[in-house]
C-alpha cells in the first residue's frame, strides 16, 4: 500500500512502528495531536503490511504497539513469521484475526474486544497476553507453542476456548476468567502441557472444563472457582499429572467430575466441593487436605459412577496409613469390604455378614475377644451348674467347667475335657453351638489376619 493512500492515523502508526513507539488514541490518554474516536480506525491490511514488510530505521527496534484503535477488515497473519513484538491493547476488532501457524516474538491483546480468535498452531517466543479480553466467539489455540506464559486473567469468553495439545513453557493464568458456553465445552484443553502451573483461581465456567491428559510441572489450582455444567461433565481431569490439585474454597461443583487414572502428589479439597457423580478409578495421590476423618471422605467413593472400585478404597487407606492414621485406614478397608459384599451372591453375603459382626472382617479384632469371652462365660456357667456325664464312667480327668467350655470353643487347643464328657439334651446342643462358633471365629480371624498382612 502506498504511503499516499494512508490515513493520518495510519501514517502515524507507520512511523511509530519503525521506532518501536506506542500509539494511544484513547481519549483519556490522548495527547493534543491524538485523533478523536471517530478517526481511530485503522485498516487490518495496513497493519499486515507493516508486520510483513514495514520500514526499519537504523538503531531502532520495530514494534507494533497500538492502544484503543478499531481494526477494520480481517487481520490475516496466517503462516507469517513476524520478528517483532505485537501489542494491540484495548483495541476493537471488527473481524476475526487469523494467526494460524504464525510465528511471533510476543503477542499482547490485553483488554481488546474480538469476535473470535483463530490461531491454531501459533508459535510465540515470549508471552501470549489475553488479560481482560472480551471474546464473543471461539478462541482457537490448539497445538500452540508458547515459550513464556499465557496470561489471561479476567478473560471473558462467550464460546469455546481451545488449547488442545498446546505447549506452554511456563504458566497458564486464567485467574478470575469468565468462560461461558453452557452445555458445551467452555475450556477444551486435552493433552495440555505446562512447565509450571495452571492458575484458575476464581474461574467462573459455565460449561465443561476439559483437561484430559494435562501435564503440569507444578500445581493445578481452582481456588475459589465456580464450575457449573449440570447434567454433564463439569471438570474432566482424567489421566492428568501434577504436583498438586487444589480446589480450596471452591463452590460445590455442579456436574460430573472425572479424575480417573490421574496422579497428584497432593489433593486439597473439602468434601463438600465434590458433586454426586464422580469417576475415580486409578486416581493416585500421596496426601489429602484438609485433614479429616475417614467418615467424611468415604461418601465420595460411594458416588463413583463405576460402582464399587476397590482401588479407590485401597488408595484412601494407603494415604491414611502414610499419615500414621492406621485406625482411619482400617475404617476405610472395613467399609470397602461392606461395599464389596453388596456385589456378591447371597451365600457369600451371609458369610460376609458373619465376618463383619464377629470380627469386622479382621479389622476389628477386639470384637473376637469380646465374643469369645462372652461364649466362654456362658459355657462355663452353664456346665458349672449342670455337670455333663462322663463319656466312660470312672475314666478321664476331673471336670472343670471353664476348661471344658474352652475345649469346645478353641479348636486348636485340647485340655482333655471335651472327649471325657458327653452332655445330653439342651446341653449337648449348647456344646455343638460352642464348637461351631469356635470354628467360625478361627476362620474369620485367620482370614482377617491374612488380609491385614496383605495390606501392609
Amino acid at each position: 500500500m502506498e504511503i499516499a493512500d494512508l490515513t493520518p492515523l495510519e501514517s502515524r502508526i507507520r512511523y511509530a512502528f519503525a521506532r518501536g513507539e506506542a500509539v494511544d488514541v484513547r481519549p483519556e490518554h490522548g495527547a493534543p495531536d491524538s485523533p478523536d474516536v471517530a478517526g481511530s480506525s485503522v485498516r487490518a491490511a495496513v497493519l499486515r503490511g507493516l508486520l510483513l514488510s514495514g520500514p526499519v530505521e537504523d538503531g531502532e527496534i520495530p514494534a507494533l504497539c497500538l492502544r484503543g484503535v478499531t481494526i477494520t477488515g480481517r487481520l490475516d497473519l496466517a503462516y507469517a513469521e513476524i520478528p517483532y513484538p505485537i501489542q494491540l491493547m484495548a483495541c476493537d476488532f471488527e473481524d476475526i484475526p487469523d494467526l494460524s501457524e504464525a510465528r511471533v516474538r510476543r503477542l499482547d491483546l490485553r483488554a481488546s474486544r474480538l469476535p473470535a480468535l483463530t490461531a491454531p498452531g501459533l508459535r510465540v517466543e515470549g508471552d501470549l497476553v489475553l488479560a481482560d479480553c472480551q471474546v464473543s466467539g471461539p478462541i482457537q489455540l490448539g497445538y500452540a507453542r508458547v515459550e513464556g506464559n499465557i496470561n489471561a486473567p479476567r478473560l471473558m469468553a462467550q464460546d469455546e476456548v481451545v488449547l488442545e495439545a498446546a505447549q506452554v513453557a511456563r504458566a497458564l493464568d486464567l485467574e478470575d476468567a469468565r468462560l461461558h458456553n453452557p452445555q458445551a465445552l467452555a475450556l477444551n484443553a486435552p493433552s495440555l502441557s505446562l512447565g509450571t502451573v495452571l492458575n484458575a483461581g476464581g474461574l467462573r465456567a459455565e460449561g465443561k472444563v476439559r483437561l484430559t491428559g494435562t501435564r503440569a510441572g507444578g500445581w493445578i489450582s481452582f481456588i475459589e472457582a465456580r464450575l457449573h455444567n449440570p447434567g454433564g461433565v463439569a471438570l474432566g481431569l482424567s489421566s492428568c499429572e501434577a504436583r498438586q490439585l487444589t480446589l480450596r474454597d471452591a463452590e460445590p461443583i455442579k456436574g460430573e467430575v472425572r479424575l480417573h487414572h490421574s496422579t497428584f502428589k497432593a489433593i486439597e479439597a473439602d468434601p463438600k466441593v465434590w458433586p454426586d457423580v464422580v469417576r475415580l478409578e486409578g486416581l493416585v495421590y500421596e496426601s489429602l487436605s484438609p485433614r479429616l476423618p475417614a467418615a467424611q471422605r468415604l461418601p465420595l467413593l460411594e458416588h463413583d459412577q463405576d460402582g464399587f472400585v476397590p482401588h479407590s478404597y485401597e488408595q484412601l487407606a494407603h494415604t491414611y496409613r502414610g499419615a500414621g492414621e492406621d485406625g482411619e485406614a482400617r475404617t476405610v478397608l472395613l467399609v470397602a469390604q461392606r461395599r464389596h459384599r453388596r456385589t456378591l451372591p447371597w451365600p457369600a453375603r451371609l458369610w460376609g455378614h458373619i465376618q463383619d459382626v464377629t470380627v469386622g472382617y479382621g479389622f476389628r479384632p477386639a470384637r473376637a475377644v469380646t465374643w469369645l469371652l462372652a461364649l466362654l462365660l456362658v459355657g462355663a456357667v452353664t456346665y458349672g451348674l449342670h455337670e455333663p456325664p462322663r463319656a466312660e464312667p470312672g475314666k478321664g480327668p476331673q471336670f472343670n467347667a471353664l476348661a471344658y467350655a474352652a475345649d469346645l470353643l478353641l479348636p486348636v487347643i485340647d485340655f482333655g475335657q471335651e472327649k471325657a464328657f458327653a452332655p445330653t439334651g439342651a446341653h449337648q446342643w449348647l456344646a455343638y453351638l460352642l464348637v461351631a462358633a469356635g470354628w467360625v471365629f478361627a476362620t474369620t480371624v485367620a482370614a482377617g489376619v491374612t488380609r491385614s498382612l496383605k495390606r501392609q
